[in-house]
């Protein structure tokens, strides 16, 4: 097992390149196929919500309340990618000993810098543009991911860890 550590650990990265693959597509979608794809996607929450509580809205309702709440269903996109990265991203920095401050720098510092190419890159792509306040919508989601992953990686050290290291200690012993 302490030998196939070594080999395992790059792959702890794979799930961040993914999550950088996932976004890029995103982001080479045409605005129009961007925004008809995340408008279907409000519409289809809004018809499961309306099942589900029995609102009775009409379909003229339902299309007001989609566009209605459009812009914000894109900018939770947004905030979960980016989300998504920064756990991804964070994690394999940890495994590899990074902890602290340094971890949510490194992490919270290369994740700003792919939404940035993320928003230069949209600035080729047809009907898109770059945008400081998706950079900044998008810091929202690696913030909260840095912060989840250090959370959950100091109370696995206090209570899942903490016997095992005990354990090593009386071995050596």
């Amino acid at each position: 097992m302490r030998y196939l550590k070594p080999i395992l650990k790059p792959f702890s990265f794979l799930p961040a390149l993914f999550m950088l693959y996932v976004i890029f597509q995103f982001s080479a979608q045409p605005g129009e196929v961007s925004g008809n794809l995340s408008w279907r996607a409000t519409h289809k929450l809004l018809e499961i919500t309306c099942e589900s509580f029995e609102t009775g809205w009409s379909s003229a309702e339902l299309n007001l309340y989609t566009e209605m709440l459009h812009p914000y269903v894109r900018k939770l996109a947004h905030v979960t990618e980016y989300f998504l990265l920064a756990v991804c991203v964070s994690f394999p920095l940890y495994v590899y000993g990074l902890r602290g401050i340094a971890l949510t720098i490194l992490a919270g510092g290369f994740c700003v810098a792919c939404a940035c190419l993320d928003e230069y890159h949209q600035s080729f792509v047809a009907g898109r543009g770059p945008s400081k306040r998706d950079v900044m919508i998008d810091s929202i989601g690696i913030l909260i991911g840095i912060i989840l992953v250090r959370i959950v990686c100091f109370i696995g050290r206090i209570t899942v860890f903490r016997e095992r290291k005990s354990k090593r200690k009386r071995v050596r012993r």
